[in-house]
């Protein structure tokens, strides 16, 4: 399809990357068909129509991110050299069949098959094509489009969950997978199957400039390959940060709403201040686009683990519905900046070069991260009968985090 984006290239009275930018955002959007929230629609109608516990279906989740930690290591080198677009039309299109695919799935064994292969998309694939395709077209304004990115996904979690529920409601189990599975379909595949293009050089284009800058030569960019960044203090910094910052956003996030009623609120309360939380951080990842580049991304990764790691702790403290929504809504900053900024300082730190094939490696840290903050959370509410000692856990964690994060300052550039 390059021909059809120079063609377009041509024509446009602004930079061909913020095609590729909304394409990658619809493929963001897209993404969502097998995030938690989509199944969490999904989970008491298939287990009143098949008798599957809930244990057993979401064991299909953290078999799909192992997958997918497993497999991203790999699929970053391929991303550098054939680029997002492949990636992604592959993990649009099976998505998509696997979804579509789970409106006939009656054993747990098939139901295992197709949505551990969604899942695996979700937590590899999809990362690794929409961000590379930014952290490619984008580099003085990568700020802003990873924040615009991070809106369309945000956008994709409250759509998509609401689209299976209205066709639950109307034609049953079948049909809602059908839609969720449509809605990936062709919400995700034209625009980066006609639009996405692996690199601006490709066009013989430079990545995207800001206002007033296009005529002054580009700042340089560091351009590390996987073996020089793995010798950086910086990666291993950043990898620790998320191995600590993760296991605090999947673990609080799947148990806070069940932590809510425990401590005596309603379940509507518990369901807001969820609700809460989503739209904070949509506005504060949208916020964080705008972040100074003259200010090191030390510091917002510093303030997204302080916000995770407070909020945690106040969560063990809550016993109102106002204390509910100020931590849900901290919680909320905490996500929004980790969504945000954590991608952002890969690509700002290491460049492009290489940027699949060092953020692959990043990536299986990042998702067998977040697989273990959930077992914490519920091993240890089973073990002591509440979550006051998961929360402390967990906020201990995020406050390290932020420790961590004041150190994982950019490294030097590679000599040539």
């Amino acid at each position: 399809m390059r021909s059809l984006a120079l063609w377009l290239s041509g024509r446009l009275p602004f930079h061909y990357a913020w095609l590729v930018l909304a394409a990658v955002c619809c493929a963001g959007f897209a993404r969502q068909g097998p995030a938690v929230a989509t199944l969490s629609i999904f989970v008491e109608p298939m287990s009143s129509e098949f008798g599957w516990s809930r244990t057993a279906i979401s064991g299909a989740v953290s078999l799909g991110g192992v997958l997918a930690a497993l497999s991203s290591p790999f699929l970053g080198p391929v991303l550098d050299a054939r680029g997002a677009r492949a990636v992604l039309c592959f993990a649009v299109l099976t998505t998509a069949a696997a979804c579509a695919g789970l409106a006939f799935a009656s054993s747990l064994v098939v139901f295992y098959l197709l949505f551990c292969l969604a899942r695996t998309n979700f937590a590899g694939p999809f990362d690794l094509g929409v961000y590379s395709a930014v952290a490619n077209w984008f580099v003085e304004r990568r700020a802003l489009a990873v924040s615009l990115t991070t809106l369309a996904h945000m956008i994709g979690l409250a759509c998509l969950p609401l689209i299976a529920h209205l066709a639950i409601s109307t034609g049953g189990l079948e049909a809602g997978w059908l839609a969720v599975g449509a809605t990936v379909l062709l919400v995700g595949l034209p625009p980066v199957f006609l639009l996405v293009v692996r690199r601006p050089e490709d066009m013989g284009l430079v990545p995207e400039r800001a206002p007033g800058l296009a005529d002054k030569p580009a700042a340089p960019e560091p351009a590390f390959t996987r073996a020089q960044a793995l010798r950086q203090p910086a990666f291993w910094l950043l990898a620790l940060f998320t191995a600590l910052a993760y296991p605090v956003q999947a673990g609080v996030s799947l148990h806070q709403a069940p932590h809510l009623i425990e401590r005596g609120l309603e379940p509507g309360v518990a369901a807001t201040v969820v609700g809460t939380l989503s739209l904070v951080s949509a506005a504060v990842g949208f916020a964080l686009g705008f972040w100074p580049r003259r200010l090191s991304l030390s510091w917002a990764l510093a303030g997204t683990g302080l916000a995770l790691g407070l909020s945690a702790l106040m969560m063990r403290e809550i016993d109102s519905a106002w204390g509910a929504y100020v931590s849900g809504a901290l919680f909320g900053a905490g996500v929004g900046g980790l969504i945000t900024v954590l991608p952002l300082a890969w690509a700002n730190y290491f460049g492009r070069a290489s940027f699949g094939a060092i953020r692959g490696i990043a990536l299986a840290i990042q998702v067998m991260s977040q697989a273990t903050g959930p077992m914490i959370s519920g091993l240890l509410r089973d073990s002591t009968g509440d979550y006051l000692l998961p929360f402390a856990c967990l906020g201990a964690a995020g406050l390290v985090a932020a420790l961590v994060a004041i150190f994982a300052r950019a490294p030097r550039p590679p000599a040539a």
